[in-house]
């Protein structure tokens, strides 16, 4: 039986991407939350948040995570947010290894402020944006490791994470 690998991060930090590359160099299934999410909800995301509301969001978020948790041996990418929700950071901590995916700010700004996919972060201003990924970070930290991004590329990502979980 082999815990999960659980990446956590800010969206845009590239959970998904870096997920599938370590599913396809370790065989572990990939699964992206986000994507489970509106495969059960038969909507994009951004329209459950407008259609529904952020906190109607987090408890479907809540409920996919509890159970794909339950899981062994499987690459699991989750929403930015997720994490924060202690009930699903203590499932992951219980049943998985989590890695979080730090970069410095202005490069996740770069890659998520004007991109109509991020719910959350549309309708932000810079400031308020910072602040976000700076509340999150002190969450973020209490990822079983931290992966230092910046300077890397996802082959390089991947093999430090493939280091740590596979020890």
């Amino acid at each position: 039986m082999k815990k999960n690998l659980v990446l956590v991060g800010m969206m845009g930090s590239g959970k998904s991407t870096i997920g599938k590359v370590i599913s396809r160099k370790s065989g572990l299934k990939f699964i992206d939350t986000d994507e489970l999410i509106e495969i059960q909800e038969k909507m994009k995301i951004r329209e459950i948040f407008k259609n529904k509301g952020e906190d109607f969001f987090r408890q479907i978020e809540e409920k996919i995570i509890l159970k794909v948790m339950k899981l062994d041996g499987h690459v699991i990418a989750v929403g930015g947010g997720a994490f924060i929700n202690p009930k699903v950071r203590k499932e992951i901590n219980k049943n998985g290894i989590s890695f979080w995916l730090n970069w410095k700010e202005d490069v996740l700004i770069k890659r998520i402020r004007y991109n109509k996919k991020r719910p959350k972060v549309t309708d932000l201003t810079l400031q308020e944006l910072r602040k976000l990924i700076v509340s999150r970070s002190k969450i973020y930290i209490k990822a079983d490791f931290k992966i230092n991004c910046d300077k890397l590329d996802k082959f390089q990502i991947t093999k430090n994470i493939l280091e740590f979980y596979e020890k």
